[in-house]
Order: C-alpha cells, then sequence, then structure tokens
C-alpha cells in the first residue's frame, strides 16, 4: 500500500491506493469553518439575487420557466452523466455508502409513516411533509461539494443522486396519493422521463460499457456543468414565496428542524455504523442536511396537495439552511 500526502487550499487529505490500482476515496481531515463559509456565501448570494431579480421583473418574468426547463433537462443532466462517465464506479466506498443512504432513507420513511399514523394526517398534507424531510436541493447540494470536496466529491454526490432521486420521487407520489391509491403504470411513465434519472443511468452504463469521453466530450459537458449551478440557483431564488410563510407555524417549524437538524444526525449515526470515511460521511450528512427541493411545489399542486404548506416550507427551509448547512457542516468535518 502506498500512501501519499496531498495539500490541498481546504484541508490536508490522506490518499491511500492500493497496489493493485483500485483507489478508495480520500480521508479529508477537517475542513476550516472559514472554508465553508466562503463556500456557502457565494451560493446564497446567488440564490438571494434570483429572488430580487424575480421581484423586479428582471429580466422579465417569461426567463424563468425558460431557464428551469433549460437547467432540468440538458445542462444539469449533462452535469450528472458527466460525473458519472468518468468515475471509478468499481471503488469498493460505493456499496458501503448506498448501504447508509439505503438505512438513513428507511429510517426516516419509518418515522414518517408512525406519525402519519399518530397525527391522522390525510394524504395531502403527509405528502407535503414527506416531501419537506426527504426531497433536497440538489443545485445547492452540488455546488457545496464541488466547492469543498472538489471532483471526488462530485462522485459522491452523482452516486447518492442516482439512488435518492427516483427513491424520493416514488416515495412522495405515494404519499401524495396514499387515500386513493397509486397507479403503477404512470408513475413508471414518470420516473423513465425524469431527466436526472436517465442522465444518472446512461452515465453509469457509459462507464460500465468501458466507454470514454474523448474528442471534446469531456470539455463539452464541463461547459454545460459549470453552465448548470449558478443559473439553478438563481431559480432557486425566483421561485420562493416569503409571503407564503403565514399561517400553519407549528408544522412549518417542525418539518424545517427535523430537515436541517434532526434528518442529517439520524445520516450521520448511519455513516458511523457502516464506517463510512471522513469525506464519505460529511457529503452524506450534507445532502441529507439540504433544504428541500423547490419543485416539490409543483408535484404537490399537480396531486392536489397543501400547495400553501409546500411553499412555506420550501421558503423557510431555504431560508434557515444558510446557518444550519455552516453547523452541520462543521460537526460533521
Amino acid at each position: 500500500m502506498v500512501i501519499r500526502i496531498v495539500l490541498k487550499s481546504n484541508s490536508i487529505v490522506y490518499e491511500f491506493d492500493e497496489a493493485y490500482d483500485k483507489p478508495l476515496f480520500a480521508t479529508t481531515i477537517n475542513i476550516p469553518m472559514s472554508l465553508t463559509l466562503v463556500t456557502l456565501w457565494p451560493l446564497f448570494v446567488l440564490i438571494v439575487a434570483g429572488y430580487f431579480m424575480k421581484q423586479t421583473g428582471f429580466p422579465g418574468d417569461g426567463f424563468w420557466p425558460g431557464a428551469e426547463r433549460l437547467n432540468y433537462f440538458i445542462l444539469f443532466p449533462g452535469l450528472l452523466f458527466g460525473s458519472l462517465a468518468a468515475a471509478p464506479l468499481d471503488n469498493p466506498a460505493l456499496p458501503r455508502l448506498l448501504g447508509a443512504t439505503t438505512l438513513a432513507l428507511s429510517a426516516y420513511v419509518t418515522g414518517l409513516l408512525l406519525l402519519r399514523a399518530l397525527k391522522g394526517w390525510p394524504a395531502a398534507r403527509f405528502g407535503v411533509m414527506l416531501q419537506g424531510v426527504l426531497r433536497f436541493n440538489t443545485y445547492l447540494g452540488l455546488a457545496t461539494v464541488g466547492g469543498l470536496y472538489g471532483k471526488e466529491g462530485m462522485l459522491l454526490a452523482s452516486v447518492l443522486i442516482a439512488l435518492l432521486v427516483p427513491a424520493v420521487n416514488v416515495l412522495s407520489v405515494l404519499a401524495l396519493s396514499a387515500d386513493s391509491g397509486t397507479r403503477l403504470k404512470p408513475l413508471a411513465l414518470s420516473l423513465v422521463k425524469n431527466p436526472l434519472i436517465v442522465s444518472c443511468l446512461a452515465g453509469a452504463l457509459f462507464n460500465l460499457l468501458g466507454f470514454r469521453l474523448n474528442w471534446g466530450a469531456d470539455r463539452l459537458l464541463a461547459l454545460l456543468s459549470n453552465s448548470s449551478l449558478p443559473l439553478g440557483l438563481l431559480c432557486v431564488g425566483a421561485a420562493l414565496k416569503p409571503g407564503e410563510l403565514r399561517g400553519q407555524f407549528s408544522a412549518l417549524v417542525s418539518n424545517s428542524v427535523a430537515r436541517l437538524l434532526l434528518v442529517p444526525l439520524v445520516a450521520w449515526l448511519s455513516a458511523r455504523f457502516l464506517k463510512l470515511s471522513g469525506t464519505e460521511t460529511a457529503i452524506m450528512v450534507l445532502f441529507f442536511a439540504l433544504p428541500t427541493a423547490p419543485t416539490s411545489y409543483v408535484l404537490t399542486r399537480q396531486m392536489g396537495g397543501d400547495g400553501h404548506l409546500m411553499a412555506g416550507i420550501i421558503s423557510l427551509q431555504t431560508l434557515l439552511s444558510a446557518a444550519s448547512l455552516l453547523l452541520v457542516l462543521a460537526m460533521a468535518t
């Protein structure tokens, strides 16, 4: 075994390479709070900028729906495809990471089902509470991971997305239709048409078949990736609805505290139980500490859920996460 110490701008990284060339993920030793702050504040400035741009009518109301569609169907899938197409998918760390993620996700779903039984939530409310706890803002997550952990972190994040996106989408649809039942065919079609799921599967298949990104294809995907995250964060800000914070105060606060503090704690315990490395643990905890996805509002409205509560949860979690992410990352690293 060869051990080499690599000095990076954000940390000291110890990399362990087996002689037969099966790399393990590096173990990152302590990321300073100053770097975490430097990484996070530009991201939230973009979110705030998107909000004020939308409120002032710049560059126009027609811009935001088109920007969201461009990012959701082209730019962001390009980022995910490129990350998985070039990733070492035979890495022995991946099964542990997926196992810890599945364990944590199972614990959350079990807790939510128990709460529904105790409180008697109808599907319209249960689906909102579940999405507030389980779904995550992918743009903010990848931008943070890229700033703190670089290429290695983006690989881990892409693997998590490949597992979590289909899982939380299925769970969200099931929860919102819990009172009326779910038809399997429409659910399967929604997954097949999801560009994030398709790009993850395509990137992994491309990699496993032995293909490589040559002749400038890697550069093209890098350009798409570089465009995706800033535009996505601006769109997150534009989708905020602070006016929806009025009413249902206890539900808003309890769901936000659960998502931003309790959920990452369970993720950390799962990671410790399966003995993930420091970097793997931090990235897993980060993804479970992200505010819920703005697209939750669209699904909620489409399926007859409580849109007012969902919009409030999205806005409150996004605002609170500016502080909670600093706290969670400090503890996780």
